[in-house]
């Protein structure tokens, strides 16, 4: 399959000595995040708040003491982006915009419904023709159908042999999504005339 959606975890990092100033920073880059992404289309709904923390740091000097106290302040949102073509032109967008942590990206097909009842029928059909061959090869033919499994993984496999999104232009960020694969087996049972 080809993904038509990419995930992404976008976030802002700021440190201060003083909270207060931390936090102001970081919503101020996070605001400019946020206008980013509105502006190339984005909706509300996909983008959601995964993480914000607020905590004190310290750095030591070479003699253990500590030489600086601070506080870092870190925000990150769940992107879904459902146009792909854009995905470039996005992460520059938001890089530029102040998002100074990107926690990988992940590509998936919204509705895999169609892609796994494809994928269920080849393998049931695959391996029928599999008892049949192993059938005549043994001189006897199938019986009645006793059972059937299907598994199916839960996940779908990214491969990389198809080509890519592409950068599109100069300062866009190169991606590329490659391909899904969905996996689905099957296990029949049949008797033996």
């Amino acid at each position: 399959l080809v993904p038509d959606v990419a995930y992404i975890n976008v976030g802002v990092r700021v440190d201060a000595d003083e909270v207060s100033t931390a936090l102001s920073e970081n919503n101020l880059q996070a605001a400019e995040i946020s206008k980013a992404l509105q502006a190339l289309g984005v909706e509300a709904k996909d983008i959601q708040t995964s993480n914000f923390n607020v905590y004190p740091m310290s750095d030591y000097g070479p003699d253990g003491q500590i030489s600086r106290r601070y506080y870092v302040v870190e925000n990150t949102v769940y992107i879904t982006v459902r146009n792909l073509s854009n995905l470039g032109k996005l992460l520059d967008s938001v890089v530029r915009s102040g998002a100074n942590t990107i926690n990988g990206i992940s590509f998936d097909v919204v509705d895999k419904t169609a892609a796994l009842a494809e994928a269920r029928d080849m393998a049931i059909k695959k391996a029928r023709a599999e008892a049949e061959g192993i059938a005549a090869s043994a001189g006897v033919k199938l019986g009645a159908l006793q059972s059937v499994n299907v598994y199916t993984s839960g996940a779908t496999i990214a491969t990389y042999e198809a080509k890519g999104l592409g950068g599109g232009g100069a300062g866009n960020v190169p991606v590329s999504a490659g391909q899904l694969l969905i996996t689905v087996d099957a296990n029949l049972t049949y008797e033996i005339k």
